[in-house]
């Protein structure tokens, strides 16, 4: 399944690929808790030892979780400086001062970053799409490593990544993400890679990329919003941005995880990965405040940097090879346009027949192939 640059071509997976379930989350959470001799929070108990958003040592239960398992192999990495002095940072709501998730580094940021295959060989980096985390790339790695350094990395927001309070030295707008992914890149992948980033962050790659062209070896975009009719966040993420309303729903664990993810393709997710995804929102209020801040800057800000991408894949100017894989199936983005866009921005065109939006999520080791064949 290869590709040949200059000469835009669409390629399809073959149908071989298994069904999607749609199954709806109908479980409850139970609540429970154990305070014993020394002090210990597990998340789904009804008192917290926190401020009242941001618990300490929140933990599903006693044993082994999915989330514990995919912290333990990580590492973070500081990239970024954080701006201005601003004092311990505060809830809007209550003014109550936040836990240490909601506050900024001494002096740079911390990022969760997953790495996976050799050192020595040539690096990938894998950037999640909105709302996510890297953890949507855990069956993607295992692929890439068998020939590159692959790393996945959560946003800044997200994840195992610091959050820190808007206004405390991070406001989460599209320009700072723009400066910040430059930091990061710098700093686990200085010499050439190829770029990877899915959905709603991939025109901030785009920016990157037509800014650092020595550096980028590809640029593949994964169900990114390129058409004129993709400016808009879809309902269940401009729903974040609201007043008042966002604040609450931010604060939803279930709405801010599972809603989001299940509602823009035909995803069944299984409980235990349900969880991992949860489980930012429900140890720390700081996920739910950084979730409303991107989903404000993305509502006022999402057109112009679209408009700015297309017309960045569209110049002449971006001498990176670029690849658009896309599901089929995608709920949010209209594959209206798609097609064409590509032929006239010169890149190649990979249909996924039946993935949604979250291509990683539901077909990760087929995206894996297809990235190994495209950048190979």
């Amino acid at each position: 399944m290869g590709t040949q640059l200059g000469n835009p071509s669409i390629h399809f997976l073959p149908r071989f690929l298994p069904n999607c379930r749609s199954n709806q989350y109908k479980k409850r959470l139970r609540i429970r808790s154990k305070l014993g001799e020394e002090e210990e929070y597990l998340i789904d108990a009804p008192v917290s030892v926190g401020d009242g958003f941001s618990f300490t040592g929140g933990k599903y239960s006693d044993g082994p979780n999915p989330s514990d398992e995919w912290r333990a192999q990580g590492k973070y990495v500081k990239a970024h400086l954080v701006y201005g002095n601003k004092g311990k940072a505060k809830d809007p709501i209550f003014g109550l001062t936040m836990g240490s998730g909601s506050q900024s580094s001494t002096d740079v940021f911390r990022w969760f970053c997953v790495e996976s295959g050799s050192s020595s060989n040539p690096s990938v980096v894998l950037a999640h799409g909105f709302p996510s985390q890297a953890y949507s790339y855990r069956k993607v790695l295992p692929v890439l490593s068998q020939s590159y350094r692959a790393t996945a990395f959560d946003w800044l927001g997200f994840g195992f990544s610091d959050k820190p309070q808007p206004k405390y030295g991070f406001d989460y707008t599209l320009d700072e993400y723009t400066s910040a992914l430059e930091s990061l890149i710098e700093a686990i992948a200085p010499d050439k890679l190829s770029l990877v980033v899915q959905g709603y962050f991939a025109p901030i790659a785009v920016k990157y990329a037509i800014n650092h062209q020595d550096k980028l070896q590809h640029l593949i975009l994964v169900n990114p919003p390129i058409t004129e009719k993709h400016v808009k966040l879809p309902p269940t993420l401009s729903l974040f941005s609201n007043f008042l309303l966002g604040e609450i729903f931010c604060q939803d664990p279930l709405r801010a995880s599972d809603k989001a993810l299940l509602s823009s393709g035909p995803y069944a997710m299984k409980e235990e990965v349900a969880m991992v995804y949860r489980r930012p929102y429900l140890t720390s209020g700081s996920s739910g405040f950084a979730l409303n801040a991107i989903s404000k800057a993305m509502k006022k800000d999402l057109k112009a940097y679209v408009q700015s991408m297309r017309e960045v894949l569209l110049s002449k100017p971006l001498k990176v090879p670029t690849s658009i894989c896309w599901g089929m199936r995608d709920r949010w983005l209209s594959y209206e346009g798609v097609e064409d866009f590509c032929k006239d921005s010169n890149s190649n065109l990979m249909e996924l027949p039946k993935a949604g939006h979250h291509v990683q999520e539901d077909f990760g080791e087929d995206l894996g192939r297809i990235i190994s064949e495209i950048i190979k």
